[in-house]
């Protein structure tokens, strides 16, 4: 199979197997068995072109001239992409098979949209992860948001339905009057809006507006919550467990970071910034979202609004090794892509599970749950060491980059990188620790959590109190807690990976 043929391949499966899932609606096994397939396809196609980009070549594919003179609809799979793809298509399948049984155990409504947009959405990260120009990217980054839509909105209460709002003003807002405007500028100045190693801005732009740019490409780029425009993370909490799974692991914030990753790479280029020092500010930015995000957590008493201010101090993570622009903090950066899908879809996953088989919301309501859970309790454990940065997880490998980054830059940078992960024990650690070490509540009423993070209980018949999740559930929570283990000792992979992004 050519190259080309093969990103055509990666790209169409999931929208196959979206029409597919629609067809089978009426037979959920049916339906739930294409949206599985259709996963593990679509990751061994992904999963093809990976020889080729080790072996330093692009697999490209160019369908029309569509938008501007010189500027077609264009992918082209560099490493930074290939890794984006590779966690997008690798987590959908485990995903797929979480959401089976949470959807039935939750007995949800509209099933069959769900796994419709799921499919769609991974359609669109890779429309991202494979675009060969800004246009493309942009495109797809648009595609994202209205294909998720429907999934933040999925409850259909007057909650789901004000946070979809939000979700959706905020992330088509942001990128039609930022993202767009910068990809203009950057085509008025440049001639072109590809993606070149070395970048395609020096010579183009005055020093003195280069700052400027950056910070609408930043923002435009609203999917990575850098705050203030992280409002839409919390509120789109309203959804299911595994739509947040996809919203804070796979898909949504991950298209975000990448997106400014690839931008700083590609059209500014590592050595314009460093001698212009264009994202001085950006760092001060970021670090200021790691530890105000990180303090927020600390607050939240519902599990998926702590998980979710989470998310925003660890993506700014990416963000800010995407602004130091050492080799060390772009590789650390790349790698927490990786590293932070694998660790906090299990977060999410867990939150899921304790969610529809405790019917527990709160962090404080989940004492002596580990007695009962254990193996959720110990996946929750594995998932919050990697989102810290401890050994033997992924995360300590992109963190150990980053703060190796941060140290040629300014030791306050090492020190806020160390603070938030201190912050994040703080925040993590104690929901296992409460789980196994605390005694059960002594009352045997149900308590339901409320908050932003709820995830409405649609009125079971029969009560789980007397174990683990489904096992449609628990496999996948503990797959994703042995990748973060894995992490630990494949981590040099994803470096090598990525180490043509620093090494012209």
């Amino acid at each position: 199979m050519s190259q080309s043929l093969g990103v055509g391949v990666a790209l169409g499966l999931p929208v196959v197997g979206a029409a597919l899932v629609a067809l089978a609606g009426k037979r959920p096994n049916v339906r739930e068995a294409v949206t599985g397939l259709t996963g593990l396809a679509t990751f061994v196609a992904v999963a093809a072109l990976y020889p080729a980009v080790v072996a330093g070549r692009l697999p490209e594919l160019q369908l029309v001239e569509a938008m501007l003179p010189g500027v077609p609809l264009m992918f082209r799979v560099e490493p930074l992409g290939m890794l984006y793809a590779l966690v997008a298509a690798g987590l959908w399948p485990v995903t797929s098979a979480y959401a089976a049984g949470y959807l039935r155990e939750h007995h949800e409504q509209n099933q069959t949209r769900f796994f419709v947009c799921f499919a769609l959405s991974i359609f669109a990260a890779l429309g991202i992860a494979f675009a060969g120009n800004l246009a493309t990217l942009f495109l797809f980054y648009e595609v994202l948001t209205l294909a998720t839509f429907p999934l933040v909105t999925h409850h259909q209460t007057p909650e789901a339905q004000r946070a979809g709002r939000v979700y959706l003003g905020i992330l088509m807002g942001t990128s039609v009057c930022f993202l767009l405007l910068a990809i203009a500028f950057t085509y008025y100045a440049a001639g072109t809006l590809d993606f070149v190693p070395g970048g395609i801005l020096r010579g183009h732009v005055a020093t003195s507006s280069l700052p400027l740019l950056l910070a609408l490409f930043v923002y435009g780029c609203g999917k990575a919550a850098l705050m203030p425009l992280h409002r839409w993370l919390p509120n789109a909490m309203v959804a299911p467990t595994p739509v947040s799974a996809l919203l804070h692991a796979v898909a949504v914030v991950k298209a975000g970071v990448f997106a400014i990753l690839k931008i700083v790479v590609y059209v500014f280029g590592l050595d314009l910034l460093r001698d212009t020092g264009a994202s001085d500010w950006l760092m001060f930015m970021a670090s200021v979202t790691i530890l105000l995000a990180s303090l927020i957590a600390f607050k939240q008493d519902n599990l998926k609004a702590r998980l979710a201010y989470s998310t925003i101090s660890q993506l700014a993570y990416i963000v800010l090794g995407a602004a130091m622009v050492t080799p060390d903090a772009i590789l650390g950066g790349g790698l927490h892509i990786a590293t932070h899908a694998v660790g906090k879809i299990t977060l999410f996953f867990c939150a899921g599970a304790i969610i529809v088989t405790a019917h527990k919301t709160e962090v404080s309501q989940l004492d002596g749950l580990g007695k009962k859970m254990p193996i959720t309790m110990a996946a929750f454990l594995i998932g919050s060491l990697s989102i810290i940065g401890l050994p033997p997880t992924g995360g300590s490998w992109s963190k150990w980059l980053l703060a190796l980054g941060a140290a040629e830059q300014s030791p306050v940078l090492v020190g806020v990188l160390m603070l938030s992960s201190l912050l994040g024990i703080g925040y993590l650690l104690p929901i296992p620790l409460r789980a196994f070490f605390f005694d059960p509540p002594a009352s045997p009423a149900r308590e339901h959590g409320h908050g932003h993070g709820h995830d409405h209980d649609h009125g079971h018949a029969q009560d789980h109190e007397h174990g683990e999740a489904h096992p449609l559930m628990l496999v996948p929570l503990s797959l994703t807690a042995v990748g973060c283990l894995l992490l630990f000792f494949y981590s040099q992979h994803v470096v090598a990976l990525l180490r043509p992004l620093v090494t012209p």
